[in-house]
């Protein structure tokens, strides 16, 4: 019987947490959250910050003399070289510390792809107290900055202007534990997410996905589809750089986790970890597409076992979407039920529920949740997806500062090709419908509906387009109307009645059914006293 130390016991080393069990393992899991999902259901639970290593170490120590340690895994986690240097000074399957650290620093790793001669965006590194002026002008924009040791889109922006460069130096440097930013060329183009495992030399892919990029300057991943949709030969072509990045950094035995862009120079390495993904890839979407299991193949490698066989046993197609939320405080979440009854939908993962503080994502984990499909085709698997996703509702509490500051524009980025960040959620329907709304006074005057009723809204005379037009999700204009009428109570105000006119629809267009049902509740709640 092996036993196998797991860093993490988040949602993200669930599967690997049951995978190992599921073998008659004995599994110890090390966080420092001891109410972690995954705390309860390991053989045993270490209380131990991730981010100490020594700790980490001498928790190793402790299980090796109380009954053997075989190997030591992470999945979707920042702490893979913190398994090299466990597994390095217990003699431990696994890569040695310095090119976990390769993998782990993206300063050190584009060296590495230089060297190698590898398809890489030109970079200059920059640290805290540096005068960052030098790297944007040998780079040119626009530009990427991002912290060298971080993971999950933090701290990571797109520059188009010198205006934005100092506050995204900035960012990046607060996000870095380290104090390093990495300032480099954009590449414009799609982008794939890749896992595969390296043993005896092989690098054998478990599934190349389609990521789903919104929210720039900001990279949010709004969602992955695998498999992908692009042609063979451009599939080909990022594998093919995957896998030079792979042998320059010397990964292997274990797993190895690529984002890769394909620009109009061909595939580029956007970056590659010593780890499986933490995007619910390899845990999830793979699985349910190819009915391989990457996770368990990985926890083999990490005791020193060859992986198995990881042929695909069917070609379904597997979407992962993810829901968000304006500013505020959540008072419910509605939804839940018919998510997880809509047809071909797997599974549902919540991060917001009441009492929760709610942000306008700026990175991926900022996000409300998470929803999964598997279907027999694409197009079955994307759609169930994306209906669950909007079916999950933050409903905010009424009279809340952040959600009126977000009304107000408080906080947002102004760039330079007219649009802001965050984006109005209704900003691309017909301009005859941005101008009207922009034009409506805050109330129509009429006579007052009865105390306690919801003061209804003005109606307008909406077009086909209009109506039609979709929010961040894709919810037609039409549907988050309803959305509000059916939570709220409220109705399109009759002749001569008093009704919300621009606060209702300004609200509408800048953060969708969330902020016109904000308004109708916060109303409600100042006319109530």
């Amino acid at each position: 019987m092996k036993r196998i130390m797991i860093l993490g016991a988040g949602v993200m080393q669930m599967p690997a947490i049951r995978l190992a069990r599921e073998q008659g393992w004995r599994v110890a899991v090390a966080d420092g959250d001891a109410a972690a999902a995954g705390a309860g259901i390991a053989d045993e639970f270490l209380h131990v910050d991730l981010k100490d290593r020594d700790a980490l170490e001498a928790a190793a120590r402790g299980l090796r003399a109380a009954g053997g340690l075989d190997g030591v895994f992470t999945a979707g986690t920042d702490f893979s070289a913190n398994v090299a240097w466990i597994a390095e000074r217990l003699g431990l399957p696994g890569i040695p510390h310095a090119t976990a650290l390769d993998a782990s620093d993206k300063g050190r790793m584009r060296e590495r792809f230089a060297a190698a001669g590898v398809p890489s965006p030109r970079f200059v590194t920059v640290g805290a107290g540096e005068d960052a002026t030098l790297a944007a002008e040998r780079i040119g924009f626009p530009l990427v900055v991002k912290p060298v040791d971080n993971m999950g889109a933090r701290g990571c922006r797109l520059v188009a202007a010198p205006g934005e460069y100092g506050p995204a130096i900035a960012d990046a440097l607060r996000s870095s534990r380290a104090g390093r930013a990495i300032v480099e060329e954009y590449i414009e183009g799609p982008e794939f997410s890749i896992d595969a495992i390296v043993s005896d030399g092989r690098v054998e892919l478990c599934g190349v996905a389609d990521r789903h990029i919104a929210f720039a300057p900001f990279f949010v991943e709004l969602g992955h589809t695998m498999p992908s949709a692009f042609p063979p030969e451009a599939v080909g072509e990022v594998v093919r750089v995957f896998k030079l990045g792979v042998r320059a950094l010397g990964l292997g035995p274990g797993a190895a986790k690529g984002d890769i862009k394909l620009g109009k120079r061909g595939a580029v390495v956007g970056e590659i970890a010593a780890r499986l993904s933490g995007g619910y890839m390899s845990g999830w979407t793979y699985p349910y597409a190819s009915g391989a299991e990457p996770t368990l193949a990985a926890l083999r490698v990490a005791v020193g076992l060859p992986p198995g066989d990881l042929a695909p046993r069917r070609a379904w197609v597997s979407a992962e979407r993810a829901f968000i939320s304006i500013p505020g405080t959540v008072a419910r979440l509605d939804g839940e039920r018919e998510a997880k009854l809509e047809p071909f939908v797997k599974d549902v993962f919540l991060r917001l529920g009441p009492g929760a503080r709610a942000v306008f994502p700026s990175n991926n984990v900022e996000k409300g949740g998470n929803v999964i499909s598997q279907a027999p085709d694409r197009t079955t698997a994307i759609e169930a997806a994306e209906r669950a996703a909007r079916s999950l509702l933050p409903i905010l509490e009424p009279r809340n500062a952040a959600t009126e500051g977000f009304l107000e524009g408080a906080g947002s980025i102004n760039l330079p090709d007219g649009r802001t960040w965050p984006p109005h959620a209704y900003g691309s329907a017909p301009a005859e419908f941005l101008e009207t709304v922009a034009a409506l006074p805050a109330e129509a005057d009429g006579a007052e509906p009865e105390r306690g009723a919801a003061l209804p809204y003005l109606p307008l005379p909406l077009s086909a387009d209009a109506l039609a037009s979709p929010d961040w999700l894709g919810r037609p204009l039409s549907e988050s109307i309803e959305i509000v009428e059916r939570l709220s109570g409220t109705r399109p105000a009759r002749p001569g009645e008093a009704a919300l006119a621009g606060r209702f629809w300004q609200a509408l267009e800048r953060g969708g059914w969330q902020a016109a049902l904000y308004v109708v509740d916060t109303e409600r709640a100042i006319r109530a006293g």
